[in-house]
C-alpha cells in the first residue's frame, strides 16, 4: 500500500468543505434537487443512481430523457412511478438507450420501483423490510437486491427474470464482489444529512454504517494516497476504503466521496487539491 501523505486529515476535510453546492451541475445528484417532496427526491435519486454510468454528458442526457417519461405520466415522479402501467406507458421508452440499457431496462426499473412503493410505502420501506437488526450493509445490500429482482417483471420478460436482463445491472450485489458503486452512491445521497448535496431522508441507516462508493477515479485517488491496497474498484476494497476514512470521521466516512469523485471528473491537478489524484502506470 502507497504511503498516506501528511495531513491528509486535513487536506480531505478541506476539500469537502471546498466541492459543496455549488459543484451539483458536475453530479447526477444535481436531478433529485429539483424536487421538493421527500418521495419525488427518492424516486428521481434512485434513478440517477441507477444511470450513473459512462461520461457525464451522456449520463445527464439518460436521466433527463428517463424524467420526460415519467413526467409524462405525472408531474411528480413518484406519483408517476405509481401509476406506472407496462402495458400503458411502456411506449414512453421506447427507443431509450443508455449504453447496454434499453428501454425494456428502464420500464422493468419503473416496474420494480412502483412495486416497491406499493408494498411498503416506499424504496426506503421496501430497502427496510429485508433488513436485520445486526446486519452490515453488505447483508442489506445483498438482500434488496435479491428482494428486488425477485419482484414481477412478467409483463416484460414472462414467468421468470433472464440472467442476462439488463435490469439486474440495476441491482448488483456485494454476494458477488461488485463494489456497487451506484447503489453505495445512492445510500449515500438519502442516507447523509442534508449538507446542500446529499438529501437526508432515510432514517433505517446511520450515515456509519454506509459504504464508500467506488468509481474508477475514486478508486485510484485513494489508492495513489494510501487509503486502499489495489486501485481496483471491488466490495472488499470499498469496505477498506471506508475503514480508512473511519479514522478521520467515525460517524459518517463517507462524507469525502463528493469531494474525491470531483477531482477525477474535473480532473483536478494534485498541485492544486494537495492529494495525489494521478497513479502512474509501470513500462513494460
Amino acid at each position: 500500500m502507497k504511503r498516506r501523505p501528511p495531513r491528509l486529515g486535513e487536506t480531505l476535510a478541506r476539500l469537502s468543505t471546498h466541492y459543496g453546492r455549488e459543484f451539483l451541475p458536475t453530479d447526477p445528484i444535481q436531478f433529485p434537487h429539483r424536487y421538493g417532496a421527500a418521495g419525488d427526491q427518492e424516486v428521481v435519486a434512485f434513478v440517477a443512481a441507477a444511470l450513473a454510468y459512462g461520461s457525464v454528458p451522456q449520463i445527464a442526457q439518460s436521466v433527463e430523457r428517463a424524467l420526460a417519461a415519467l413526467g409524462a405520466v405525472h408531474s411528480s415522479p413518484a406519483a408517476a412511478i405509481d401509476a406506472w402501467r407496462i402495458g400503458e406507458h411502456r411506449g414512453l421508452v421506447e427507443g431509450f438507450r443508455h449504453r447496454f440499457n434499453d428501454g425494456r431496462d428502464l420500464a422493468c426499473l419503473f416496474s420494480f420501483l412502483s412495486q416497491m412503493r406499493r408494498r411498503a410505502g416506499s424504496i426506503a420501506g421496501f430497502f427496510a423490510e429485508g433488513r436485520r437488526p445486526d446486519d452490515t450493509l453488505r447483508e442489506s445490500l445483498a438482500s434488496f437486491s435479491r428482494r428486488a429482482l425477485a419482484l414481477d417483471a412478467g409483463a416484460l420478460y414472462g414467468r421468470e427474470l433472464p440472467r442476462d436482463a439488463g435490469v439486474r445491472f440495476f441491482f448488483t450485489s456485494p454476494l458477488d464482489g461488485s463494489a456497487c458503486k451506484r447503489l453505495c452512491m445512492f445510500l449515500r445521497w438519502v442516507v447523509r444529512p442534508n449538507d446542500g448535496v446529499d438529501l437526508g431522508l432515510w432514517t433505517c441507516l446511520a450515515p456509519r454504517e454506509l459504504v464508500m462508493p467506488l468509481d474508477t477515479h475514486t478508486t485510484r485517488i485513494c489508492f495513489a494516497n494510501g487509503l486502499s491496497p489495489s486501485p481496483f474498484a471491488t466490495w472488499r476494497n470499498a469496505e477498506h476504503v471506508t475503514a480508512a476514512l473511519r479514522r478521520y470521521d467515525p460517524a459518517d466516512p463517507v462524507r469525502f466521496d463528493f469531494a474525491l469523485s470531483r477531482l477525477g471528473i474535473l480532473r483536478v491537478s494534485d498541485r492544486r487539491c494537495g492529494l495525489r489524484v494521478r497513479v502512474p502506470t509501470r513500462r513494460r
